[in-house]
Parts: structure tokens; C-alpha cells; sequence
């Protein structure tokens, strides 16, 4: 690891910053595991998470040694991926609110993990804009402390979230088509600083990996208070909005 990443932050000075690489790999066409490991042996981080990550990337352990962890998507050949070069704690699977409307897309979960005393939420969350604030408002009415959701938003334009702050890098992830540029891989954290924030170079797939340096604050954590009033707005029932693609 960079020893920049290792430094102290925000009001915790003593604090050891983890590196926390998130990527989007495009599931068959995209990064093949000898590219993850290439990332990961390059850029040596403390938590790797991935998404559109298929079975092959099992063999990372074997290529550059740590533990990993896969949750497959519903009906999907891809789902959402951990590596650690030390053990993982167990991993929890989250169910997200999913569209009621005909024809619509399986569901789709979180990957939660508890590491080195943060809970992490690795996502790729669902295309339907006002679905995915509400999917993100969920993940955050279920981990309490310390909590960074991370990963593929599919969002558009901002996402507020109460008691977060969205940390990620602020240029594009994500070239649409090959012509319109969107962020799309974000992180919002509650009660952690972050130091360092940057984005990666692509490869093969079609989303950049956002590296972040990540610790605990010494702010107390925020309540949830708001929560309530913001999910009565995205809950709508069968045949609302909140439909998503």
C-alpha cells in the first residue's frame, strides 16, 4: 500500500486510512481476472469490491493470494465480489426493494461486510431513479456505525442520503455508448473521513475503479430520524413511480 493511504485523517490524526478499491468489471467482455489481479498487485489495497464480477474470479486467491468472497445476482451470471489480501469476515446478503411493475429486472442485494470496524456495502444498484435512492435508503436504515455504501449507483445527478456525505471522486466512471459521460460508481459514508479520492484507468471494462483512502471519524454518528419521512416518499405502492428498469 501507497504510504500516502496510510496516513492519519481528518480529526482522528492516529487513525490508519484503508484503501478501498471499488470496480464494475462488465461481467464477460470486460476485466478478466488476470486484470484484477494486475489492479490489486499494482495498487495493494486493504478491500477490493467488485461487481458484474463472474465466477471465474474465484481464481484471484491463486494469482495473488487473500480471500474471496462472491454473492451471485438473482437470475444473473455476474454479482457482487470481495477480496482481502487477509481473512474476510462473514458476508451478509441484503434483499433490495424491487420494482412491481410487469417485465421488471430481478431483484437485486447488497454484499454487507464488517471490516477492520466498517460496515461496507458493496452495491449495483437498479437503473429506475427514484428505485435506487430508495434501495440506498434502505441500506441505510439496516447498518448502523460506521457505514460506506460503495459501488455501482446506476444513479443520475445527486444522491442525498441523510447523515452521508458522497466522497467518491467527482469526474466520470462511466462512458454510455461511448459518448455520454456519467458518474456512476459513488460512495456515500457515514461516520468516516475521507483523505484521498481518485478514479483508475478503465482496462477492459467499461467502468473506472474509484480508490479511496477511508477511516473512522471522531464525529458522533448521525441519527436516522429523517429516515422515515424520506422512505414514506420513495416507498410507493404497486404501480407507482418508483417502478425501475
Amino acid at each position: 500500500m501507497l504510504e500516502s493511504w496510510r496516513q492519519g485523517t481528518g480529526s482522528h490524526p492516529g487513525n490508519i486510512a484503508l484503501k478501498i478499491i471499488s470496480w464494475n468489471l462488465l461481467r464477460l467482455i470486460g476485466a478478466a481476472v488476470e486484470d484484477v489481479a494486475a489492479l490489486i498487485e499494482s495498487e495493494r489495497p486493504d478491500l477490493l469490491l467488485m461487481q458484474e464480477a463472474t465466477a471465474e474470479m474465484a481464481a484471484l486467491p491463486e494469482l495473488v493470494g487473500g480471500d474471496f468472497l462472491r454473492v451471485p445476482l438473482p437470475r444473473r451470471i455476474h454479482g457482487l465480489a470481495a477480496w482481502s489480501a487477509g481473512p474476510l469476515p462473514k458476508i451478509r446478503v441484503l434483499p433490495l426493494p424491487a420494482s412491481r411493475m410487469p417485465g421488471r429486472l430481478p431483484r437485486r442485494i447488497a454484499q454487507c461486510l464488517n471490516f477492520a470496524g466498517v460496515n461496507f456495502a458493496n452495491v449495483h444498484l437498479s437503473h429506475g431513479q427514484l428505485l435506487n435512492r430508495w434501495q440506498l435508503l434502505h441500506i441505510a436504515a439496516k447498518l448502523k456505525g460506521p457505514t460506506a455504501i460503495i459501488g455501482d449507483y446506476n444513479a443520475v445527478g445527486p444522491t442525498i442520503l441523510p447523515g452521508f456525505r458522497d466522497v467518491g471522486p467527482r469526474e466520470p466512471t462511466h462512458m454510455a455508448q461511448k459518448v455520454v459521460p456519467f458518474r456512476l460508481d459513488r460512495c456515500l459514508v457515514r461516520g468516516l473521513d475521507c483523505s484521498a479520492s481518485r478514479t483508475l484507468d478503465r482496462g477492459r471494462s467499461d467502468h473506472r475503479p474509484i480508490a479511496l483512502a477511508l477511516a473512522p471519524s471522531c464525529a458522533e454518528d448521525v441519527a436516522l430520524r429523517d429516515l422515515p419521512r424520506l422512505w414514506r416518499r420513495f416507498a410507493v405502492e404497486e404501480g407507482g413511480a418508483a417502478a425501475g428498469r
